[in-house]
């Protein structure tokens, strides 16, 4: 199975949160006050700080740089641990550097909001699909946080659980946990400062100068009504929604349609290929990495590999309703 789809899939270490304005059944209403406050700080904050993300054995630890200001939003990434890696985040564009293999990535995200990848549509589907609850208080990094846990009210999702700090609302630490409360993924700041003067020149790739004469990848993304094309979902699992559509080059490949769905809180991607492309054909099936599952299948003369954090019954759920129509 081909993971490289996920370079270019939403899913990244936190989840995906969104203003809720009123109380609904079922859900604590100060709990649902804590998402609105966590997706306020990462809209105004500024901070900088070092976070260890963990997958199974696999333990990633990265240092990261997020500021807001009247030039807008922008986050520099940079991995510790491993393969070198730096991501830097300006607006729409997302620049990843690869000096291992001396290339350079270049995507426009349409609508894509900075770390922790805030979405704001959807205003009660987190409540919808999601019980949500505080917790206790707890210390993460220092910083005295409140616990809000996030169980699914269904099979298509994942559980979560949060902790956020009590004085800003800034996302320290987050947690991914199957249908039988094993936790899948993780992450946590061990150290991170928040407001205060940062400066841009944080931003400023570290290998913005040796780059300049490595390979360079351009998604050449754009936004697209892949309906208009013929291609469809005929139906997605209760509570998912398209929220992006788009036309990219993956692999050298051009015209791949991809749509992302989201509940509010998790995102999944379908990736539309044609099967004629210079890449070698996907297999056919179910993997999975991590809290990630991937589903490829035919359709026609194209391969659709659908990518999500969520259960293996979603992802697959949503490949099988893909229809193409002349």
């Amino acid at each position: 199975m081909d993971f490289a789809w996920r370079a270019w899939h939403p899913v990244r270490v936190l989840p995906f949160l969104l203003p809720v304005s009123a109380a609904i059944a079922q859900t604590d209403t100060s709990a649902l006050q804590w998402l609105q406050r966590i997706y306020a700080a990462s809209e105004k904050l500024s901070y900088a700080g070092t976070f260890v993300y963990q997958q199974g054995q696999r333990v990633e630890t990265s240092r990261i740089v997020h500021i807001v200001d009247s030039s807008g939003p922008g986050e520099r990434l940079e991995t510790l641990d491993g393969v070198p890696r730096e991501i830097v985040r300006t607006g729409d564009e997302v620049v990843c550097y690869l000096p291992a293999s001396m290339t350079v990535k270049i995507d426009k995200q349409p609508g894509r909001r900075p770390f922790p990848a805030i979405l704001s549509e959807q205003l009660k589907d987190v409540s919808d699909n999601y019980t949500v609850k505080k917790g206790e208080i707890e210390r993460v990094g220092g910083y005295n946080c409140q616990v809000v846990t996030l169980d699914p009210k269904d099979r298509m999702r994942y559980g979560h659980r949060l902790w956020a700090d009590l004085n800003t609302g800034m996302l320290l630490r987050a947690k991914t946990f199957n249908e039988k409360d094993e936790m899948l993924e993780q992450f946590t700041f061990t150290q991170i400062k928040i407001g205060g003067n940062i400066g841009r020149d944080q931003l400023k790739p570290r290998y913005s100068r040796q780059s300049k004469d490595w390979r360079v990848e351009d998604s050449g993304a754009i936004r697209a009504n892949l309906a208009e094309t013929g291609w469809t979902i005929r139906s997605k699992p209760p509570g998912f929604r398209t929220v992006a559509e788009l036309i990219r080059t993956v692999g050298g490949t051009g015209g791949v349609g991809h749509i992302v769905l989201s509940d509010g809180l998790a995102a999944i991607s379908v990736f539309i290929e044609p099967a004629t492309s210079k890449r070698p054909a996907p297999h056919a099936g179910l993997a999975r990495q991590g809290a990630i599952n991937v589903y490829t299948r035919p359709v026609g003369n194209f391969w659709v590999t659908v990518v999500g954090e969520a259960p293996a019954e979603s992802v697959k759920y949503i490949a099988n309703a893909v229809e193409y129509h002349k």
